[in-house]
């Protein structure tokens, strides 16, 4: 499934690419190996942290370029958010995931990894409304890969 991924495909299909497993796992290579792939291909690519993104956004709405930050990330025509869900969505969180998920549905391709399976976004996204409509745009068009086993990390020691 994966080298039938790295082809690519998935983005001309305007398709998206949910990542579960736990910590350590090998998600955030997979989705940056994929994203170094586009970038080789010469498609416009944007990573980031979800919590990271929705901080940066938090403070653009406060100086006035939410809009232009949010048209930026649209023009990627990859967008990877890793570590997703990992802190509690705000309202603002929420709407903002929803400002970016609704803008990416059906004209570009986005990568979500998480430690948490896809089975309790709903509750970690909170407000059923937007939730549902969040999961919905997200889930129904994605190709989903499980990662199993234990960390790759074990064993690594740092100097």
């Amino acid at each position: 499934m994966f080298h039938r991924l790295a082809t690519l495909d998935f983005i001309t299909k305007k398709e998206n690419i949910i990542i579960t497993g736990s910590s350590g796992v090998g998600k955030s290579y997979l989705a940056q190996a994929l994203g170094y792939q586009a970038c080789f291909q010469e498609y416009k690519v944007h990573y980031s942290t979800t919590a990271r993104l929705l901080n940066r956004l938090k403070l653009s709405k406060l100086d006035g370029t939410y809009l232009k930050e949010i048209q930026k990330l649209n023009k990627a025509q990859l967008l990877i958010l890793d570590d997703f869900g990992l802190q509690a969505f705000d309202n603002f969180a929420r709407e903002t995931l929803m400002d970016i998920i609704d803008e990416r549905f059906s004209t570009t391709s986005t990568i979500i990894s998480s430690q948490l399976p896809v089975s309790t976004w709903y509750d970690i996204i909170g407000e059923n409304t937007i939730a549902d409509a969040i999961l919905d745009r997200i889930v129904n068009s994605s190709h989903r890969i499980q990662l199993q086993g234990e960390s790759l990390r074990k064993g690594i020691i740092k100097q």
